[in-house]
């Protein structure tokens, strides 16, 4: 009763009329909108971005591959030409060329937006609690939002309700950064996994990207259907950093902790009008949990269309949906167990360049590349997997 009655007094009809209403300045919401100010046709509209609090810290890091220069290049914050995998069974240097290895810092992502769109005369920006949202009505904590014939994007995200045979990993990860006294690290060769931790909670490996010879991102990441208690993240990383890499005496510069949903499951595109993008509408690979570059293909393809003066959402060809057939099999794999992660892994490494791999995992392969890298993994159990999972 004292939310409503609050809620009486401070509501404030905002009447202004807007082109596009953004809910969330997280990585999908900020991506949009920057491409929308960027282009010509479209960068006058009016916009509104609604989230709750502005964005001051350095809450996580984005790392990816590209074979080109992307539309966030002048903020990348380090690049790597280098990479190598490394397992109790196998263990190499990467062939990743033509892609880089780029990571992008959160604080710098959005210090970039933001200064692009103060500058904006067309662009609103409210802080305030979403309460509740639709085609017709933005609820605010504090005031309300008549939508009118504006386009609504949301990134907010809720866990899913389960979904009948649909399978479900958190890709959860605890990283720090770290500083030695004495030279450690090759700043120009980063890991993208080492499976030399134990397998114990699930699928697990770290990874270490280093920053100058004397600090690097060292995160350690699991795959598995729930969360460690906090304390067990910090000894995990501990040891690897102490017995793994041998190393003793360093500091702590900072630490990052995060969680992405790995699942099959349908994540809604359009809801009750309103368009999803990001994790809510489903832009996280439920095999690997890569968002960004995913995020970054969207933003492009809703502006592209919105161009042309169409719906936001370009559909997706039958045959383009065998990605998610390719998904939807190895989450099954990993989520029963009926093959070891760390074996997987070092088996498809081991027997494809990283180059192959970034390019099927980024949904771009021919469907002959496919059979190549199918090829090189166990036959009979993915064959066997995919069918059950293609007529679910």
């Amino acid at each position: 009763m004292r939310y409503y009655f609050n809620r009486y007094f401070k509501l404030q009809n905002n009447q202004t009329t807007y082109d596009y209403i953004i809910l969330g300045a997280g990585c999908a919401g900020l991506s949009l909108l920057m491409r929308l100010l960027h282009t010509p046709k479209l960068n006058n509209k009016k916009i509104v971005l609604i989230d709750k609090k502005s964005k001051t810290s350095n809450d996580r890091t984005w790392c990816f591959w590209e074979n080109e220069n992307g539309f966030f290049d002048s903020i990348v914050y380090k690049k790597w030409d280098k990479l190598s995998f490394e397992s109790n069974v196998y263990s190499a240097p990467l062939t990743i060329a033509p892609y880089q290895y780029k990571m992008i810092r959160g604080i710098d992502f959005y210090n970039y937006c933001f200064d692009t769109i103060n500058q904006q005369s067309n662009v609103e920006i409210i802080y305030d609690d979403i309460i509740e949202f639709s085609s017709k009505k933005i609820m605010l904590l504090n005031s309300e939002i008549v939508c009118d014939n504006a386009i609504v994007f949301n990134t907010t995200y809720k866990n899913l309700p389960q979904q009948k045979d649909k399978h479900y990993l958190l890709q959860h990860f605890k990283g720090k950064i770290i500083e030695t006294a004495q030279h450690f690290f090759d700043p120009e060769k980063a890991t993208l996994m080492d499976f030399r931790v134990h397998q114990n909670h699930g699928t697990a490996f770290v990874y270490i990207m280093p920053l100058s010879p004397t600090q690097a991102l060292i995160e350690y990441t699991l795959f598995s259907s729930k969360l460690l208690i906090p304390e067990q993240y910090d000894i995990e990383l501990n040891d690897y950093i102490s017995n793994t890499l041998q190393l003793k005496n360093y500091i702590i510069i900072e630490e990052e902790f995060g969680v992405i949903p790995m699942t099959n499951a349908v994540f809604p595109s359009l809801q009750h009008g309103v368009h999803n993008i990001g994790t809510a509408g489903g832009q996280t690979k439920a095999s690997t949990g890569y968002t960004f570059q995913f995020i970054q293909k969207q933003s492009a393809s809703i502006v592209a269309q919105l161009v042309k003066n169409k719906k936001p959402f370009a559909p997706v060809s039958f045959f383009d949906k065998r990605f998610k057939l390719y998904d939807s099999t190895l989450l099954n794999i990993l989520s029963n167990q009926h093959l070891d992660g760390a074996t997987f892994f070092a088996q498809l490494y081991r027997r494809n360049t990283a180059a192959a791999i970034f390019k099927f995992l980024d949904n771009e392969t021919s469907f002959i590349e496919e059979l190549k890298i199918m090829n090189t993994v166990p036959r009979c159990l993915f064959t066997k997997i995919a069918i059950r999972e293609m007529f679910k």
